[in-house]
């Protein structure tokens, strides 16, 4: 059955057939892709010409604005990166824009989550897919989540990203020389692992796959933890994830 076009004709407040419509006549029409990116994400109401307000509240409650979505913040790099340190200051900035945070630090996930676990590559790759898996069910309920694991392995990262999701899974690099993390070093963990002490530690006999495309490159030499958490704020502002201050 053919289907035609009907564009909304705003001078006479009523829909005609697209083939019907006399040259420079002005209409007004909204794609899909426009009422999800410009209306619902944006959390502004839809014209009353374009639905029914029964319809646009059903569309609101299914897709609610960015800025009330979950999403994940993934940390990755060595140990000793400063991946901790700025995801501690993001927190508290994320906390003063209305948006609540759950923190999955590496150490703290081997001590409860991963208990009992070692570093083999597989006892990695299942460490770092249970937080993938916990952190896609609090970004799927609208939660915060701030990951902030060594993950290693590119692989691995990239299916936490798949459950997470493509559209909230945010991947920051914390790249960090490995010769300044060994210097940050204060448990001499590096040095244990350099006198074959500790056996499979990460960037000593053990790779690290740094991102390809990550969504975020953060430099903790030449910047502060500071800088480097205000500008993942400003990303996630323009993003619309996080509305910005009123001040």
């Amino acid at each position: 059955m053919p289907f035609s076009e009907f564009l909304y004709l705003p001078e006479e407040d009523r829909y005609e057939e697209a083939s019907l419509i006399p040259a420079g006549v002005r209409t007004a029409s909204i794609s899909g892709t426009e009422v999800r990116e410009s209306y619902l994400q944006r959390g502004l109401q839809l014209p009353r010409w374009f639905t029914r307000p029964e319809v646009a509240d059903i569309l609101v409650q299914a897709h609610p604005p960015r800025h009330q979505q979950g999403f994940c913040l993934w940390f990755t790099g060595l140990s000793c990166a400063g991946k901790s340190t700025t995801a501690d200051i993001l927190t508290v900035k994320l906390l003063e824009h209305g948006r609540r945070v759950t923190v999955f630090d590496g150490d703290v996930v081997r001590t409860h989550l991963s208990k009992g676990l070692g570093f083999s590559a597989e006892d990695r790759d299942t460490n770092i897919r249970r937080i993938g898996f916990v952190a896609a069910e609090i970004a799927r309920h609208g939660g915060v989540v701030i990951c902030a694991a060594v993950s290693p392995y590119r692989a691995t990262r990239n299916e936490c990203r798949a459950m997470i999701g493509n559209d909230r899974y945010i991947e920051i690099f914390v790249d960090t020389p490995l010769k300044v993390c060994e210097q940050r070093d204060v448990k001499g963990m590096y040095a244990l692992a350099r006198e074959g002490k500790i056996k499979n530690f990460t960037g000593i006999d053990d790779p690290y796959e740094p991102p390809l495309k990550p969504e975020i490159v953060i430099d903790t030499v030449k910047c502060s933890a500071e800088e480097n958490a205000e500008r993942i704020l400003d990303y996630l502002i323009e993003r619309g994830f996080v509305l910005p201050s009123r001040d």
